[in-house]
Formats: C-alpha cells, sequence, structure tokens
C-alpha cells in the first residue's frame, strides 16, 4: 500500500470518533486534531499567553540567589569594600 491516497484513507478510518480538544466536536480532517479554524486558533491562544505552562516548584529559599551561591565574589577592582 503506498501513494498518497492510501495514508489519507488510513487516517480517516483512524480518525473516526476523534473529538475537538477544545469544544467536543467531531475532528475535521482539514484541521485535525481540531474541529475548525476558529478551534486551533483558540488553542493557539492559550498557547502564546502562556496557558499551558506547567509552574515551576520554587527553591526552599524563595527563588533568590545571593552573590555567594552563584560563586560570585567581592574581589579586588570589584568596587565593594572588603572590610
Amino acid at each position: 500500500m503506498s501513494g498518497k491516497g492510501a495514508e489519507v484513507k488510513a487516517f480517516r478510518a483512524a480518525g473516526r470518533g476523534k473529538k475537538c480538544p477544545i469544544c467536543g466536536a467531531a475532528v475535521a480532517i482539514a484541521n485535525r486534531p481540531f474541529c475548525s479554524k476558529r478551534c486551533a486558533d483558540l488553542d493557539l491562544g492559550r498557547w502564546l499567553r502562556g496557558g499551558y505552562r506547567i509552574p515551576a516548584e520554587e527553591p526552599p529559599d524563595g527563588g533568590e540567589q545571593t552573590g555567594e551561591e552563584t560563586g560570585e565574589e567581592g574581589g579586588p577592582g570589584s568596587g565593594e569594600d572588603p572590610s
């Protein structure tokens, strides 16, 4: 089975019963995995606004690093008073 027509037929058979992740309507082959361009655009907007972001865990110290933790020191020429 080779050729473009065979691939499309195989997908159509496999795609039956799929639902749009945005509205739940039947998936359109031209807009898969969505039912329409509108739902595809809504999903893209969610990605661009960070709606699918996975929150990161903050370090126990509050997330801010001091110069000591980053390896920075006030050495000669750093402008800091060593006393």
